[in-house]
């Protein structure tokens, strides 16, 4: 009984260690609130930026009135933040690689709602918007406090305020 127990105790205590190193797409990371890898916040910062802009593009076309005024935004603050964190790993403050395409669960939202037009439409860009800001705060906050790069932790705080007011915009949209 004190050999189960033991091994038990010797689980538990290694399970966030075992969760730093899971990579962030499992989703493990962000369940048990451990900082994420500067490779992995790099890789879900760049997806997350593109998916944010080429999904807005389609918004800015398709949505309505209120949908188009979101999505000139997302499109203007997303390329403005893909921006800030190209430089820092150009400059070689961050030693990491962006990635030159969406990821196959961004692709696969993205192609959804390519084949959605009117409210269909509406109602999935804003359900997404809410999803994908959602990620992104939780994924800024979580390196903001934990992340292993100075330049890239200051600017993930610096950064999150937006993405906060990013979501709270998002929720009010079908408002």
């Amino acid at each position: 009984m004190k050999m189960h127990a033991l091994i038990v105790a010797g689980l538990l205590a290694a399970t966030p260690v075992l969760a730093q190193s899971v990579g962030e797409k499992t989703g493990v990371n962000s369940l048990v609130g451990a900082s994420p890898s500067t490779a992995d916040f790099v890789t879900q910062a760049a997806i997350s930026d593109m998916f944010e802009i080429q999904s807005s593009q389609l918004a800015a076309e398709r949505g309505d009135e209120a949908t188009k005024k979101f999505a000139q935004q997302m499109i203007a603050d997303h390329q403005k933040t893909s921006s800030e964190m190209k430089a820092m790993v150009q400059g070689g403050k961050v030693q990491a690689t962006i990635p030159a395409a969406l990821d196959s669960t961004h692709q696969s939202k993205l192609d959804k709602l390519k084949g959605l037009k009117g409210n269909d439409f509406n109602k999935q860009y804003h359900s997404d918007q809410v999803t994908a800001h959602k990620n992104a705060v939780d994924l800024f906050q979580r390196y903001a406090k934990g992340g292993d790069n100075a330049d890239l932790k200051a600017w993930a705080g610096k950064t999150q305020p937006a993405l906060e007011q990013h979501l709270q915009m998002a929720q009010k949209l079908d408002k």
